[in-house]
């Protein structure tokens, strides 16, 4: 009895115990340290409540699909045969970036780097591009950047190099946004050359900005700037994989049944379904044109009166149905750069490494930051921007994930099997990057996500425009996917704009 006494007398005192350790505050479940507590450090656990969504970003969640061609290939290019990968969930631009997009790029620019007229000439698009010897566009040489008229409309005459430049400019951009609007930062919009914010030069204290509140620092009892890890900034805008444009564009998150069962189809020829090009549903809109493309020989639009696209060239970017994703014109109006870089995807590798089955990307040139003797950062260049280095292949020669700096022409089958002689025996080269969609000037076999095509990364088209995406951080369903579990409780609510 007196043996009883003393056990339940010890099991009273360690509840008691462990029930004063879970008062206080949170601990750290491996030590038992409390989080945010000056006493204990002042480490801290950020109350982070997702990843937010970025100006006109919409969330694409990832999943598995049969990415290639999903119709005859007409062109017997073979270029694109299908096989199953998965795509990371991500995030995608509900609208191609349009001309008033890129006109407030070309402001900035202009206003900003003042002591360098060469950054803002280099991003202005093309506009000769509308020139052609034997049709009259010369009006739009002058008028579809610049007038009002066009202002949202898709731009074009920009090259893979300006896209890309673009979304760097537009991330800082957003994210010098989100510091004023927490009032951590007052604006400043009289910035010159290297006194402007970037992300990354804030990151690491090279930018400080006219700090209107920073946050307080647990650890000194002072205040800090904004760290990467309290997960306030947003990851980079950047072009979409061709993989992520292509599972964008199918939508096939609209053919899931509302109930948690896995019996869709994953095969569709356009971003909608069915094999035709007009929309079906017994309403006003029946038989209307799904996107803007070329009908055939001569036909852009249709007759007077009764237009079938209304646009004989392009249209305005939220133009026509939005897909599954709520993604708009990702079949039609303009084609649109991709990240990667361009080969003939076939099964001719020998470890199958064209064919990497979870977000499956060409086009990796691996970079590092430029640092001190002291292991720091060193200091930012003339346009207030971190310096980088390419990584080089002696570096990574005693990795077992990667050993190659440059991956653009990695396992290409050029050693085995043809030769990319850029100019003597094919056109594609590293600089070869891929476009897809189709555009205004395109039949409908090019309407296809499953197809694709590659221009030179420094050449433009009046055909072709772009779109910025964003990885997604955290659960891969959204900020509701509590702990990552994608099936809901209240099941999955698709929207369902095709049938």
């Amino acid at each position: 009895m007196k043996n009883l006494i003393f056990f339940l007398f010890g099991m009273v005192s360690i509840a008691i115990t462990l029930g004063s350790c879970s008062k206080g505050g949170e601990r750290d479940s491996a030590t038992g340290w409390k989080y945010n507590d000056p006493a204990y450090g002042g480490f801290e656990k950020k109350n982070y409540e997702g990843q937010i969504d970025g100006p006109n970003l919409v969330l694409v969640e990832g999943g598995t699909f049969s990415m290639g061609q999903t119709q005859q290939d007409v062109t017997y290019e073979f270029n694109n045969i299908p096989r199953r990968v998965t795509v990371s969930s991500f995030y995608m631009d509900e609208t191609e970036v349009s001309n008033i997009n890129y006109r407030g790029y070309l402001w900035w620019l202009k206003g900003h780097y003042v002591s360098y007229p060469e950054v803002y000439n280099n991003a202005l698009p093309d506009t000769l591009v509308w020139r052609e010897e034997l049709a009259y566009n010369e009006p739009l040489v002058e008028t579809y950047l610049r007038h009002p008229s066009y202002d949202d409309y898709p731009v074009v005459g920009v090259n893979w190099l300006q896209a890309n430049e673009y979304a760097k400019w537009r991330s800082n951009r957003v994210n010098e946004m989100i510091l004023v609007e927490r009032g951590i930062l007052n604006l400043s919009p009289d910035g010159k050359d290297s006194d402007n914010f970037d992300t990354k030069a804030y990151l690491t204290g090279q930018y400080q900005g006219n700090v209107k509140k920073n946050l307080p620092d647990l650890a000194t009892g002072g205040e800090r700037p904004v760290m990467f890890d309290d997960g306030i900034l947003l990851p980079d805008y950047r072009l979409p994989t061709e993989a992520e444009w292509e599972y964008a564009a199918l939508g096939l998150q609209g053919n899931q049944p509302t109930t948690d069962d896995e019996v869709y189809t994953d095969r569709r020829i356009y971003p909608w379904n069915g094999n035709t090009v007009r929309y079906k549903k017994h309403t006003k809109t029946q038989g209307r044109i799904l996107a803007n493309f070329k009908r055939g020989r001569g036909d852009y639009m249709g007759l007077a009166g009764n237009l079938n696209d209304n646009a004989s060239f392009t249209a305005p970017v939220r133009s026509y149905l939005p897909n599954d994703f709520g993604l708009y014109n990702m079949a039609g109006n303009v084609n649109e750069w991709t990240e990667d870089t361009y080969r003939p995807t076939t099964s001719l590798t020998l470890n199958d490494v064209e064919n990497h089955d979870l977000n499956p990307f060409r086009g990796n040139v691996f970079e590092s930051i430029v640092i001190d003797e002291e292991g720091k950062p060193v200091e930012k260049d003339s346009l207030g921007r971190l310096k980088y280095r390419y990584v080089e292949d002696a570096e990574v020669a005693d990795r077992e994930n990667y050993k190659v700096g440059d991956a653009r022409n990695h396992e290409d089958g050029d050693e085995d099997y043809i030769k990319y002689l850029y100019g003597e025996t094919t056109l594609v080269s590293d600089k070869s990057k891929v476009y897809k969609g189709g555009s205004w000037a395109d039949r409908a076999f090019w309407l296809s996500p499953g197809t694709r095509r590659y221009k030179d990364e420094d050449k433009s088209d009046r055909t072709i425009g772009f779109r910025c995406a964003m990885i997604r951080v955290g659960g891969s369903a959204g900020n509701e996917d509590v702990g990552g579990n994608a099936f809901k409780e209240s099941g999955r609510k698709i929207k369902r704009r095709y049938k």
